[in-house]
């Protein structure tokens, strides 16, 4: 779901297939406490990341200020 909302948006994006890629597993525990997914990293202009556990398309919008 989140792969095709990224899409429908035209919004680049890097897949890490977690399974795949244990080093990008362990990453991911380091960074969110947890092996769910997805696990969504913004990198802001400004340097600073935000997190996203789940999908969620509110605070993807929110955060790349776009609109629904």
């Amino acid at each position: 779901m989140e792969k095709e909302y990224m899409d429908s948006k035209s919004i680049q994006y890097e897949e890490i297939l977690v399974d795949e890629r244990p080093e990008e597993a362990q990453k991911m525990i380091t960074m969110s406490g947890q092996l769910g997914v997805p696990f969504t990293v913004i990198k802001k202009e400004d340097g600073q990341e935000e997190k996203i556990l789940g999908f969620d398309k509110t605070k993807i919008d929110q955060i790349l200020q776009i609109s629904s």
